[in-house]
């Protein structure tokens, strides 16, 4: 039994072109680069969902870029980080 299933496309004659040539150029099958540019879409699909749906937290953060993001996540490492420190010294000190 067949896993997978024969899809006919078309396209516009430079756009086939454009698809042969960059096929060639990678050595792949035309089936492997439209199967790559699909999972792209559906990569970039999910996260424009998330980004959408995530917008309104971030901006109750403050949040308005990805260097936001990075040092946001820096900054709860490092309240974790001492968080750690504090349980590990009462700990000890008990």
């Amino acid at each position: 039994m067949r896993t997978t299933k024969v899809v006919s496309i078309t396209l516009p004659p430079a756009m086939f072109e454009e698809a042969q040539a960059l096929a060639k150029q990678e050595n792949r099958t035309m089936s492997e680069l439209v199967r790559e540019a699909l999972r792209r879409y559906e990569r970039e699909r999910f996260f424009e969902r998330a980004r959408v749906l995530m917008k309104p937290a971030a901006d109750r953060l403050g949040i308005q870029n990805e260097d936001d993001v990075v040092e946001l996540v820096r900054q709860v490492r490092r309240e974790m980080a001492e968080e750690k420190r504090s349980a590990t010294l009462a700990t000890e000190t008990a």
